[in-house]
């Protein structure tokens, strides 16, 4: 049993910040856990814009705070994400999230993530594995 809490993570490597400098994320479950998918809480910043393209993960987004414009790239449909609103990335789509105000969010990637991805010039995480244990 692991339990830990995103305090627990604050300042350490967990505690992840894009390189853009449009985000920030306490990831609690890492690949290493070994337990199948990844879970974190990730804050993307008022007045930001994000283009993400999971190519290699399944993500689902669960909004617990803020306000933000999430645009689907494949359909050009844009929705309003408020708290208590989930979206999911269930067929890799490119998508943008333009932020209103200081949007806190739960997601889960499958397969998990390392906690070393940052988003490269096409707004994907590359595909990082953990060594295999002996």
């Amino acid at each position: 049993m692991i339990v830990r809490s995103f305090k627990d993570i604050e300042g350490t490597d967990r505690h992840v910040r894009a390189k853009s400098g449009t985000w920030e994320s306490k990831r609690i479950v890492l690949a290493k856990e070994r337990v199948g998918f990844s879970l974190h809480e990730t804050v993307l910043y008022a007045g930001t814009e994000t283009s993400m393209w999971y190519a290699n993960h399944i993500e689902a987004v669960v909004c617990v705070e803020g306000e933000a414009e999430l645009t689907d790239h494949e359909t050009g449909k844009t929705y309003t994400i408020t708290p208590g609103t989930m979206y999911l990335l269930n067929g890799h789509e490119r998508h943008t999230l333009r932020v209103k105000e200081d949007f806190r969010c739960i997601c889960v990637f499958n397969p998990p993530v390392t906690g070393r991805e940052d988003h490269d010039e096409n707004g994907v995480y590359p595909l990082l594995t953990e060594p295999e244990e002996v």
